[in-house]
């Protein structure tokens, strides 16, 4: 697994978008036992701390220590630093097991193995995600320019797992039919750069050139952004839901 984010977990803390509600009223609606739940690859602890409000307890691993020192501290969520693949839990033992925006930097194979052997019989495994935002006719031009034109070379091949909506991964599991989510968030030109500046592309651009390439639009994104305190940025979100298959 590799860690794209420690060196940008301040920002990263501060600037990804959560995620809203009715997806987390979607899933819990699956789950009638709320003993234990996994947040695998919890970074700051974003879902951990939502899910430590309906589970007595939560498990969250990340593989970095950065990440995690942005997490919020709860009484009831144990943050450990360990790899996915690596987890050491018992069998049957976790009711959910969520992995927010970072299944594509498994191994999934032995990522799944794990799942299979902890998640219990009646339990759901969610994998959940978001793609490229989008805000009006003026700014999308600008943001498809840094994505595509200034970062494309230095996305990791694991973006286009994110891109094809976690759809050509293997999902070996009895999938959960899902309402398609969007969720859209209340921003400011500078929430907008802040976000830009924890992408891994961004960092790996930076650490080739020496120059930060959000910099490099920042005036013909500033003029398309206009006069307006906040604007409205929409997230298309990925989810995709399963329970072990039964065993015969």
């Amino acid at each position: 697994m590799k860690d794209n984010f420690s060196t940008q977990a301040s920002e990263y803390a501060r600037f990804r978008p959560t995620y809203p509600d009715e997806v987390f009223a979607f899933i819990l609606g699956l789950i009638s036992n709320k003993a234990n739940a996994w947040d695998c690859g919890t970074g700051n602890g974003q879902v951990a701390v939502r899910l430590a409000e309906h589970f007595h307890q939560v498990m969250a691993t990340d593989i970095s220590r950065k990440q995690m020192d942005e997490a919020p501290p709860r009484e009831n969520i144990t943050y450990q630093l360990v790899a996915a693949e690596e987890a050491g839990f018992p069998a049957n033992h976790f009711d959910l097991i969520t992995v927010a925006q970072a299944v594509h930097w498994f191994d999934l194979e032995r990522f799944y193995a794990i799942v299979n052997q902890v998640l219990k019989p009646d339990g759901v495994i969610a994998l959940l995600g978001y793609t490229l935002l989008t805000i009006d006719e003026k700014i999308d031009p600008v943001i498809d320019q840094l994505y595509e034109g200034l970062l494309g070379p230095y996305w990791d091949p694991e973006r286009r797992i994110v891109e094809d909506r976690y759809q050509t991964i293997a999902f070996p599991f009895q999938e959960i039919p899902t309402p398609e989510f969007h969720f859209t968030v209340a921003w400011t030109y500078d929430q907008l750069i802040g976000y830009f500046n924890t992408w891994s592309a961004a960092q790996h651009y930076q650490k080739d050139k020496g120059s930060n390439p959000v910099d490099l639009v920042g005036e013909e994104l500033r003029s398309a952004w206009g006069a307006a305190d906040k604007r409205s940025v929409q997230f298309p979100l990925i989810i995709r839901l399963g329970k072990k298959r039964s065993q015969k």
